[in-house]
């Protein structure tokens, strides 16, 4: 009889372990996230808030009285290291995965997902992890063409019917990006006049800025993480163009607005809605910004950019699905996640069966620099007005 009930208790223990439970422990979470390389300085403040996100629920009690328990590993910027890190996780038997801020290393990751069912809530914003709808992949920051929408409904406001755009041909959030631009052009009565492919090693963007010059483009939109995005505004200035430069989220962050300096002021730069947070009323959405933030602030001494708003909404989202899940059976925290609407520092997510990335172009906000800092449009704070206001 003994050993009857040890071999049915140890049967019902590798069942709870195989769904990434482990009976009354801590829920164990993997983390895979770019901490050396060249996304180190972005996957480095993602890594910060999942660190306070965790840290937070944990003083709370947990879900349902139990710890979170974060197993992080470096992705190193490769896409190899991605997936050597999932198989670690999976033999670790985590309940879910928060992937990479690198777009390559998540395009890696994600059919190691599905493929063995662990719900993979992503950093990174390249559509393709998401479009088509993949069963167990969610989305946390905009995704690329969401950001190509948003800056297609500026410039239509704006009467610019003509844009060059430089893109980076080696990473995937740019290409998406671009080709969201080239998609939704025509709906917003835009043209693209000259597209130039540049790749993340690019040093020198004065051959793309003399192709742009005498194409009659009212603007130039550079599609750019890291580095280049660094490059290609410090030597805007002095190409002597004549039109305004407008970049993307990747630019939302200090790593981006410290080393660009004075070459950065006039630019427009988009971002998620809760890194200019301090512009919007008070509400629900504020308030989850200012749960994040004073944290933050208080710890490192300046705000959290765009980067960090995407990662403490990803443990906030899979926090929310566990508590709705009722636990860590891994297919019910999927349909937890497919069903979930929650108001985070990035925006209030309606994910659905249709729609794995929740957000909206009413999420971000186009902002000019002004003194080193991101300010928002007019146009834009009247739009994030009223996202505000519509999340309760």
């Amino acid at each position: 009889m003994r050993r009857l009930i040890s071999l049915l208790a140890a049967v019902a223990l590798t069942a709870t372990a195989c769904n990434g439970s482990s009976g009354d422990s801590a829920i164990k979470i993997g983390f895979i996230e770019s901490l050396t390389g060249n996304y180190a300085p972005l996957g480095g403040e993602a890594k910060k808030t999942v660190e306070l996100a965790v840290e937070q629920i944990n003083t709370a009690g947990g879900i349902a009285g139990r710890k979170l328990k974060l197993i992080t590993l470096d992705d190193r910027t490769a896409p190899d290291q991605g997936v050597l890190h999932f198989n670690k996780l999976r033999s670790e038997k985590v309940t879910a995965i928060l992937g990479s801020t690198f777009s390559n290393v998540g395009l890696a990751v994600e059919p190691l997902a599905e493929r063995e069912k662990i719900p993979y809530i992503s950093l990174a914003p390249a559509d393709e992890q998401v479009k088509p709808v993949r069963k167990y992949t969610f989305v946390v920051p905009a995704i690329s063409s969401t950001y190509a929408e948003a800056m297609l409904q500026y410039l239509k406001a704006h009467a610019v019917t003509k844009v060059a755009v430089a893109y980076d041909t080696k990473s995937a959030y740019s290409k998406a990006g671009f080709a969201g631009m080239q998609r939704l052009a025509p709906k917003y009565g835009v043209q693209l006049v000259r597209s130039e492919p540049y790749e993340t090693t690019a040093t020198d963007f004065s051959p793309v800025f003399t192709h742009v010059r005498g194409s009659g483009a009212q603007a130039m939109v550079a599609w750019a993480s890291g580095a280049p995005g660094v490059t290609l505004a410090k030597q805007y200035p002095t190409a002597g163009l004549g039109i305004p430069l407008y970049m993307t989220a990747s630019q939302a962050s200090k790593l981006w607005l410290a080393p660009v300096g004075k070459a950065g002021e006039g630019v427009y730069v988009q971002s998620a809605i809760g890194v200019v947070g301090a512009y919007l009323p008070d509400g629900k959405l504020k308030q989850a910004i200012q749960e994040m933030s004073g944290p933050f602030v208080k710890k490192y001494g300046y705000e959290p950019p765009q980067f960090a708003q995407d990662g403490y909404s990803g443990v906030k989202l899979l926090a929310a699905a566990i508590q709705k899940a009722g636990g860590t059976d891994q297919e019910k925290i999927r349909d937890a996640l497919e069903t979930l609407t929650l108001v985070t520092p990035c925006g209030k997510y309606t994910y659905s069966a249709t729609d794995h990335s929740g957000l909206r172009p009413t999420d971000i906000s186009m902002n000019r620099v002004k003194d080193g800092k991101l300010v928002p449009t007019d146009w834009a704070r009247k739009q994030i007005a009223q996202t505000a206001q519509a999340a309760g």
